[in-house]
């Protein structure tokens, strides 16, 4: 029961709507004909709404009526999707799955596992939310997500479990308009550009909003801007706003083309192997199965 309504009203309308007749909606569902219609006069009785016109030999829904069977519809799906849930939980499955994950982190690498996670898991509500740098294992930390798809740097802290996944390799970058860019020129003569060279440039630095000061790993310059997503601080870059360090992914047209001149920065601490992504959780805190099963997917996919 809902209010004055119940469910079985619901689905007899809508059952109705779909066969096109009483008696075929008696036979569809197992009853009679006069039980059919006692329960669509019960339900108009009791809204005040009349769903069919009964004027001519077959009652014909009404305009109202073909309104009301679709929020009729909706009302169903969501009382089966209520039922699933409730029967997933029963059996142990998390009843939501909240996955957050690092601005840097490519996308393409994770549509597989996804998709694979809502066929198998169809009623599991997923939660997916991009960070910024950082945000990630802030959400891991206050239990604000179970999985974290991130960066940890410069090391994978003592409280969280972590996988490595995939390596993202990072181009130090400014636009070829910048007084940067003539140093560029000149570290292929063999002149590398220095702390000293940086320091006066503005930075373009991805960062939490939450916690801006918390993460400052590969920071060299006196002057930080500071962004939570990559692609307006690509937008920055190209306009020659200051440097940075990007997935060599996402630039390299852009340095085959002339707009980015790729910067050799002494003693850079960024690892010559690249980034290492990791799938991460809260040591004392371990995913329910549908998050297990698809730290185990994405490992298969992207370790193989």
């Amino acid at each position: 029961m809902i209010g004055s309504l119940t469910l079985d009203q619901l689905r007899v309308l809508v059952t109705i709507a779909d066969t096109g007749s009483f008696s075929a909606t008696g036979r569809k569902l197992g009853r009679v004909q006069s039980a059919i219609s006692q329960s669509i006069s019960t339900l108009e009785d009791v809204q005040g709404v009349a769903l069919f016109d009964r004027s001519g030999h077959k009652p014909r829904m009404t305009e109202a009526g073909r309104v009301l069977v679709e929020q009729a519809r909706h009302v169903l799906a969501s009382a089966a999707r209520f039922e699933a849930m409730a029967a997933g939980t029963r059996a142990g499955l998390e009843p939501e799955l909240v996955i957050a994950i690092d601005p840097l982190v490519p996308s393409a690498p994770l549509i597989d596992s996804l998709s694979m996670l809502s066929k198998t898991y169809p009623h599991l509500p997923v939660s997916f939310s991009t960070e910024g740098l950082g945000g990630s294992l802030r959400r891991l930390r206050s239990d604000a997500a179970a999985i974290a798809i991130c960066l940890l740097l410069p090391t994978v802290p003592d409280d969280i479990a972590a996988y490595p996944l995939l390596r993202i390799d990072m181009q130090a970058v400014v636009a070829a308009s910048h007084p940067l860019a003539a140093l560029a020129k000149m570290a292929t003569q063999g002149r590398p550009v220095t702390q000293a060279d940086l320091e006066p440039h503005v930075q373009l630095v991805l960062s939490d909003p939450v916690a801006p000061e918390s993460d400052n790993y590969g920071v060299a310059s006196a002057r930080l801007w500071r962004f939570v997503d990559l692609g307006r601080r690509l937008d920055f870059l190209l306009g020659g706003f200051g440097w940075c360090r990007m997935p060599l992914h996402l630039v390299a047209g852009h340095i085959n083309s002339g707009e980015l001149v790729a910067l050799q920065i002494e003693n850079d601490p960024t690892p010559k192997e690249g980034l290492t992504i990791y799938a991460a959780h809260k040591r004392s805190r371990t995913p329910g199965p549908a998050g297990r099963w698809l730290l185990d997917d994405l490992k298969n996919r992207l370790q193989s």
